[in-house]
Protein backbone atom coordinates (compact mmCIF):
# COMPACT_ATOMS: atom_id res chain seq x y z
CA UNK A 1 0.00 0.00 0.00
CA UNK A 2 1.37 3.24 -0.45
CA UNK A 3 2.00 5.45 2.27
CA UNK A 4 -0.19 8.60 3.37
CA UNK A 5 1.23 11.71 1.70
CA UNK A 6 2.51 13.98 3.71
CA UNK A 7 0.54 17.33 3.25
CA UNK A 8 -2.97 18.35 3.23
CA UNK A 9 -5.28 17.66 -0.23
CA UNK A 10 -6.02 18.19 -3.54
CA UNK A 11 -7.82 23.80 -12.60
CA UNK A 12 -7.80 26.61 -19.62
CA UNK A 13 -8.00 28.29 -22.23
CA UNK A 14 -9.02 31.99 -22.91
CA UNK A 15 -8.65 34.41 -25.79
CA UNK A 16 -10.97 34.38 -28.67
CA UNK A 17 -8.72 31.38 -30.53
CA UNK A 18 -8.51 29.44 -26.82
CA UNK A 19 -12.48 30.06 -25.56
CA UNK A 20 -13.99 27.33 -27.63
CA UNK A 21 -11.18 24.71 -25.72
CA UNK A 22 -12.20 26.28 -22.25
CA UNK A 23 -15.59 26.13 -22.80
CA UNK A 24 -15.91 22.76 -23.94
CA UNK A 25 -14.28 21.93 -20.49
CA UNK A 26 -16.71 24.08 -18.53
CA UNK A 27 -19.66 22.31 -20.64
CA UNK A 28 -17.93 19.34 -19.34
CA UNK A 29 -17.75 20.06 -15.93
CA UNK A 30 -21.18 21.66 -15.38
CA UNK A 31 -22.87 18.65 -17.34
CA UNK A 32 -21.05 16.57 -14.82
CA UNK A 33 -20.56 19.09 -12.16
CA UNK A 34 -16.67 18.28 -11.92
CA UNK A 35 -14.35 17.21 -14.48
CA UNK A 36 -10.51 16.61 -15.24
CA UNK A 37 -8.58 14.32 -16.83
CA UNK A 38 -6.42 15.17 -19.90
CA UNK A 39 -4.56 18.30 -20.41
CA UNK A 40 -3.30 20.21 -23.56
CA UNK A 41 -3.93 23.23 -24.90
CA UNK A 42 -6.26 20.99 -28.08
CA UNK A 43 -6.86 18.59 -25.79
CA UNK A 44 -10.55 18.05 -24.33
CA UNK A 45 -10.94 16.68 -21.05
CA UNK A 46 -12.88 14.10 -19.42
CA UNK A 47 -14.51 15.00 -15.66
CA UNK A 48 -13.43 13.97 -12.64
CA UNK A 49 -15.05 12.88 -9.58
CA UNK A 50 -17.81 13.67 -7.14
CA UNK A 51 -19.84 12.07 -4.33
CA UNK A 52 -21.77 8.85 -4.76
CA UNK A 53 -24.70 10.10 -6.57
CA UNK A 54 -26.06 6.62 -5.43
CA UNK A 55 -25.29 3.97 -2.70
CA UNK A 56 -22.40 1.85 -3.99
CA UNK A 57 -23.45 -1.31 -5.71
CA UNK A 58 -21.20 -3.61 -3.58
CA UNK A 59 -19.98 -3.71 0.10
CA UNK A 60 -15.91 -3.67 -0.93
CA UNK A 61 -14.22 -3.75 -4.30
CA UNK A 62 -10.64 -6.01 -5.02
CA UNK A 63 -10.05 -4.85 -8.16
CA UNK A 64 -11.38 -1.22 -9.36
CA UNK A 65 -11.54 0.77 -12.64
CA UNK A 66 -11.63 4.53 -12.13
CA UNK A 67 -12.84 6.29 -15.28
CA UNK A 68 -11.89 10.04 -13.58
CA UNK A 69 -8.13 11.35 -12.12
CA UNK A 70 -9.48 12.37 -8.74
CA UNK A 71 -11.10 9.26 -8.08
CA UNK A 72 -8.16 7.53 -9.19
CA UNK A 73 -5.69 9.60 -7.32
CA UNK A 74 -7.67 9.10 -3.95
CA UNK A 75 -8.23 5.23 -4.54
CA UNK A 76 -4.25 5.53 -5.62
CA UNK A 77 -3.71 7.05 -2.03
CA UNK A 78 -6.39 4.19 0.00
CA UNK A 79 -5.21 0.82 -1.45
CA UNK A 80 -3.11 1.21 -4.70
CA UNK A 81 -3.12 -2.28 -5.30
CA UNK A 82 -7.01 -2.24 -6.07
CA UNK A 83 -6.51 -0.37 -8.71
CA UNK A 84 -6.78 -1.68 -12.09
CA UNK A 85 -7.96 0.78 -14.19
CA UNK A 86 -7.12 4.71 -14.98
CA UNK A 87 -8.02 7.59 -17.46
CA UNK A 88 -5.38 8.79 -19.50
CA UNK A 89 -4.22 11.76 -18.34
CA UNK A 90 -1.71 14.25 -18.15
CA UNK A 91 -1.99 14.86 -14.52
CA UNK A 92 -0.38 11.58 -14.26
CA UNK A 93 2.71 11.88 -17.00
CA UNK A 94 4.86 12.89 -14.83
CA UNK A 95 4.06 10.32 -11.77
CA UNK A 96 5.66 6.87 -12.48
CA UNK A 97 2.96 5.05 -9.65
CA UNK A 98 0.72 5.26 -12.13
CA UNK A 99 2.85 4.42 -15.01
CA UNK A 100 1.93 0.34 -14.48
CA UNK A 101 -1.75 1.01 -14.62
CA UNK A 102 -3.63 -0.17 -17.34
CA UNK A 103 -5.38 3.33 -19.22
CA UNK A 104 -8.63 2.63 -20.11
CA UNK A 105 -9.88 5.89 -21.93
CA UNK A 106 -8.38 9.05 -23.31
CA UNK A 107 -9.88 12.48 -23.41
CA UNK A 108 -13.56 13.14 -24.55
CA UNK A 109 -13.68 9.62 -26.17
CA UNK A 110 -15.69 6.55 -25.01
CA UNK A 111 -13.55 4.49 -22.44
CA UNK A 112 -12.71 1.28 -23.79
CA UNK A 113 -14.88 -1.25 -22.68
CA UNK A 114 -13.12 -4.46 -24.12
CA UNK A 115 -10.03 -3.12 -22.13
CA UNK A 116 -12.15 -2.22 -19.11
CA UNK A 117 -14.26 -5.87 -19.04
CA UNK A 118 -10.83 -7.59 -20.36
CA UNK A 119 -9.41 -6.22 -16.35
CA UNK A 120 -12.33 -8.21 -14.83
CA UNK A 121 -13.01 -5.50 -12.09
CA UNK A 122 -15.64 -5.81 -9.62
CA UNK A 123 -16.16 -2.30 -9.73
CA UNK A 124 -16.33 0.85 -12.37
CA UNK A 125 -16.53 4.25 -10.91
CA UNK A 126 -17.00 7.13 -13.46
CA UNK A 127 -18.59 10.47 -13.55
CA UNK A 128 -22.38 11.16 -13.15
CA UNK A 129 -24.02 12.29 -17.08
CA UNK A 130 -20.33 12.09 -18.74
CA UNK A 131 -20.07 8.29 -18.18
CA UNK A 132 -23.28 7.17 -18.23
CA UNK A 133 -23.72 5.38 -21.52
CA UNK A 134 -20.28 3.79 -20.64
CA UNK A 135 -21.80 2.94 -16.78
CA UNK A 136 -24.89 1.30 -18.32
CA UNK A 137 -23.64 -0.93 -21.03
CA UNK A 138 -21.16 -2.28 -18.17
CA UNK A 139 -23.96 -2.51 -15.96
CA UNK A 140 -25.54 -4.96 -18.54
CA UNK A 141 -22.22 -7.07 -18.69
CA UNK A 142 -22.70 -7.41 -14.98
CA UNK A 143 -20.14 -5.23 -13.63
CA UNK A 144 -20.71 -3.10 -10.98
CA UNK A 145 -20.91 0.55 -11.29
CA UNK A 146 -20.92 3.74 -8.98
CA UNK A 147 -21.74 7.56 -10.66
CA UNK A 148 -20.00 10.54 -8.72
CA UNK A 149 -19.96 14.02 -9.26
CA UNK A 150 -18.27 16.98 -7.09
CA UNK A 151 -19.56 20.77 -6.78
CA UNK A 152 -18.17 21.17 -2.71
CA UNK A 153 -15.71 20.58 -0.83
CA UNK A 154 -18.18 18.49 1.33
CA UNK A 155 -18.61 16.28 -1.75
CA UNK A 156 -14.80 15.53 -2.20
CA UNK A 157 -15.04 14.64 1.51
CA UNK A 158 -17.90 12.12 0.82
CA UNK A 159 -16.16 10.97 -2.31
CA UNK A 160 -13.04 9.94 -0.07
CA UNK A 161 -15.26 8.32 2.49
CA UNK A 162 -17.16 5.53 0.24
CA UNK A 163 -14.18 4.85 -1.55
CA UNK A 164 -12.42 4.03 1.75
CA UNK A 165 -15.97 1.95 2.77
CA UNK A 166 -15.37 0.29 -0.76
CA UNK A 167 -11.39 -0.42 -0.20
CA UNK A 168 -12.01 -1.19 3.76
CA UNK A 169 -8.98 1.63 4.15
CA UNK A 170 -9.27 4.60 6.45
CA UNK A 171 -10.25 7.93 5.48
CA UNK A 172 -9.25 10.15 8.06
CA UNK A 173 -5.84 10.74 7.01
CA UNK A 174 -6.25 11.71 3.93
CA UNK A 175 -9.26 14.09 5.61
CA UNK A 176 -6.74 15.64 8.07
CA UNK A 177 -4.77 16.69 5.26
CA UNK A 178 -7.69 18.31 3.53
CA UNK A 179 -8.33 20.31 6.70
CA UNK A 180 -4.78 21.36 7.07
CA UNK A 181 -5.69 23.88 3.54
CA UNK A 182 -8.77 25.23 5.45
CA UNK A 183 -6.82 25.66 8.69
CA UNK A 184 -5.37 28.71 7.19
CA UNK A 185 -8.50 30.40 6.28
CA UNK A 186 -8.91 34.15 6.03
CA UNK A 187 -10.75 36.29 8.85
CA UNK A 188 -11.41 38.69 6.39
CA UNK A 189 -11.02 39.31 3.21
CA UNK A 190 -10.34 42.09 0.28
CA UNK A 191 -13.08 41.67 -2.75
CA UNK A 192 -12.15 39.11 -5.20
CA UNK A 193 -13.28 38.44 -9.12
CA UNK A 194 -12.24 35.18 -10.39
CA UNK A 195 -12.45 35.20 -14.26
CA UNK A 196 -12.24 31.48 -15.78
CA UNK A 197 -12.44 32.66 -19.67
CA UNK A 198 -12.48 35.99 -22.00
CA UNK A 199 -15.19 35.21 -24.63
CA UNK A 200 -17.30 34.98 -22.59
CA UNK A 201 -16.36 36.59 -19.36
CA UNK A 202 -17.49 33.88 -16.96
CA UNK A 203 -17.21 33.72 -13.14
CA UNK A 204 -18.13 31.20 -10.16
CA UNK A 205 -21.05 31.25 -8.29
CA UNK A 206 -20.73 29.55 -4.78
CA UNK A 207 -22.31 26.75 -6.54
CA UNK A 208 -19.81 25.53 -8.45
CA UNK A 209 -16.53 23.95 -6.81
CA UNK A 210 -14.25 27.09 -7.64
CA UNK A 211 -16.77 29.35 -5.95
CA UNK A 212 -16.98 26.46 -2.52
CA UNK A 213 -13.43 26.33 -2.53
CA UNK A 214 -13.13 29.79 -2.64
CA UNK A 215 -15.55 30.82 0.54
CA UNK A 216 -14.19 28.05 2.17
CA UNK A 217 -11.36 30.71 2.76
CA UNK A 218 -13.97 33.05 3.66
CA UNK A 219 -12.92 35.16 0.11
CA UNK A 220 -15.25 37.97 -0.71
CA UNK A 221 -16.26 36.16 -3.90
CA UNK A 222 -18.02 39.44 -5.79
CA UNK A 223 -19.86 36.80 -8.03
CA UNK A 224 -21.21 34.48 -5.03
CA UNK A 225 -24.60 35.15 -5.27
CA UNK A 226 -24.87 36.67 -8.84
CA UNK A 227 -27.91 35.39 -10.60
CA UNK A 228 -27.64 35.78 -14.53
CA UNK A 229 -28.13 34.54 -18.00
CA UNK A 230 -25.32 30.92 -18.43
CA UNK A 231 -24.86 28.05 -20.27
CA UNK A 232 -22.67 26.64 -17.62
CA UNK A 233 -24.29 25.77 -14.09
CA UNK A 234 -22.32 27.31 -10.96
CA UNK A 235 -21.22 30.25 -13.34
CA UNK A 236 -22.43 33.85 -14.34
CA UNK A 237 -21.59 35.72 -17.70
CA UNK A 238 -20.43 38.91 -17.11
CA UNK A 239 -20.94 42.00 -19.25
CA UNK A 240 -17.51 44.52 -19.77
CA UNK A 241 -19.58 47.29 -17.89
CA UNK A 242 -20.34 44.64 -14.29
CA UNK A 243 -16.75 43.47 -14.55
CA UNK A 244 -15.70 47.88 -14.21
CA UNK A 245 -18.70 48.05 -11.90
CA UNK A 246 -17.30 45.15 -9.89
CA UNK A 247 -14.16 46.14 -9.52
CA UNK A 248 -12.12 43.86 -7.66
CA UNK A 249 -9.17 44.38 -4.95
CA UNK A 250 -7.72 40.96 -6.15
CA UNK A 251 -8.54 39.70 -9.62
CA UNK A 252 -7.77 36.02 -10.22
CA UNK A 253 -6.64 34.38 -13.84
CA UNK A 254 -7.17 31.15 -15.42
CA UNK A 255 -3.99 29.61 -17.28
CA UNK A 256 -4.92 29.73 -20.86
CA UNK A 257 -1.33 28.61 -21.38
CA UNK A 258 -1.18 30.94 -24.46
CA UNK A 259 -0.27 34.15 -22.55
CA UNK A 260 -3.27 34.95 -19.95
CA UNK A 261 -2.82 38.24 -18.88
CA UNK A 262 -1.47 39.72 -22.12
CA UNK A 263 -4.60 38.24 -23.84
CA UNK A 264 -6.88 39.92 -21.01
CA UNK A 265 -4.47 43.43 -21.49
CA UNK A 266 -6.39 44.32 -24.31
CA UNK A 267 -9.67 44.42 -22.78
CA UNK A 268 -10.93 48.09 -22.53
CA UNK A 269 -11.77 47.79 -19.01
CA UNK A 270 -8.07 46.29 -18.14
CA UNK A 271 -6.63 49.70 -16.78
CA UNK A 272 -9.45 50.91 -15.06
CA UNK A 273 -9.63 48.02 -12.48
CA UNK A 274 -8.52 48.20 -9.25
CA UNK A 275 -6.25 45.44 -9.02
CA UNK A 276 -4.19 46.14 -12.28
CA UNK A 277 -3.28 49.17 -11.14
CA UNK A 278 -2.01 47.65 -7.67
CA UNK A 279 -0.58 44.33 -9.04
CA UNK A 280 -3.15 42.41 -7.41
CA UNK A 281 -3.67 40.20 -11.02
CA UNK A 282 -2.76 36.29 -10.02
CA UNK A 283 -2.74 33.50 -12.81
CA UNK A 284 -4.12 29.85 -11.40
CA UNK A 285 -4.27 26.79 -13.47
CA UNK A 286 -7.32 24.75 -14.57
CA UNK A 287 -6.79 22.15 -12.43
CA UNK A 288 -7.07 22.76 -8.63
CA UNK A 289 -8.94 25.66 -8.93
CA UNK A 290 -11.63 25.38 -11.36
CA UNK A 291 -11.65 21.47 -11.41
CA UNK A 292 -10.03 19.13 -8.51
CA UNK A 293 -8.56 17.28 -10.94
CA UNK A 294 -5.82 15.25 -8.47
CA UNK A 295 -5.03 15.64 -4.85
CA UNK A 296 -1.82 17.31 -6.38
CA UNK A 297 -3.15 20.28 -8.33
CA UNK A 298 -6.21 20.42 -5.67
CA UNK A 299 -2.56 20.12 -3.15
CA UNK A 300 -0.99 23.44 -5.46
CA UNK A 301 -4.23 25.31 -5.42
CA UNK A 302 -4.37 25.40 -1.82
CA UNK A 303 -0.74 26.26 -1.59
CA UNK A 304 -1.30 29.43 -4.06
CA UNK A 305 -4.33 30.66 -2.75
CA UNK A 306 -2.47 31.15 0.74
CA UNK A 307 0.10 32.95 -0.56
CA UNK A 308 -2.31 35.31 -2.87
CA UNK A 309 -4.43 36.07 0.30
CA UNK A 310 -1.83 36.08 2.76
CA UNK A 311 0.15 38.46 0.15
CA UNK A 312 -3.58 40.83 -0.22
CA UNK A 313 -4.32 40.67 3.05
CA UNK A 314 -1.10 42.18 4.15
CA UNK A 315 -1.58 44.90 1.45
CA UNK A 316 -5.44 45.42 3.08
CA UNK A 317 -4.53 45.46 6.84
CA UNK A 318 -7.35 42.43 6.98
CA UNK A 319 -7.35 39.61 9.77
CA UNK A 320 -5.34 36.48 9.20
CA UNK A 321 -4.81 33.64 11.27
CA UNK A 322 -2.10 33.83 13.80
CA UNK A 323 2.12 33.43 11.88
CA UNK A 324 2.78 30.49 13.78
CA UNK A 325 -0.22 28.90 12.60
CA UNK A 326 -0.16 30.04 9.20
CA UNK A 327 3.68 28.87 8.79
CA UNK A 328 2.30 25.33 10.29
CA UNK A 329 -0.09 24.88 7.88
CA UNK A 330 1.69 26.21 4.86
CA UNK A 331 4.30 23.46 5.65
CA UNK A 332 1.74 20.83 5.49
CA UNK A 333 0.16 22.35 2.21
CA UNK A 334 3.26 22.75 0.39
CA UNK A 335 5.00 19.02 0.74
CA UNK A 336 4.13 17.20 -2.21
CA UNK A 337 1.83 14.41 -2.33
CA UNK A 338 4.27 11.35 -2.21
CA UNK A 339 2.95 7.57 -2.74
Amino acid sequence: HPTTPSPMPPSHRLSSTIAPTLLGLLAIATTLTACGSNTASNESLPPTDSPAAAEPPVESAERIVALTSLSADILYHLDSDRLVGIPGSSLFQNRPEFQDIAVVSQGRTPPQLETIVALEPDLVIGSQGFHDQALTQLADAGIPTLATETNSWEDLAQLTQTLAALTDADAAPLEEHYSACLETALLGSPSVLLLVSRQPLLSPSANSWAGDLLSRFNVQNLTADMQGESSFAGYVTLPEEKVLEANPDVLLLIDTGEGTVEQMQSEPFWGDLKAVRTGQVHVFDYYGLVNPGSLSSLNQACRQLIEVLEDATSAFWLGYPSDSLRADSINRITAEWQP
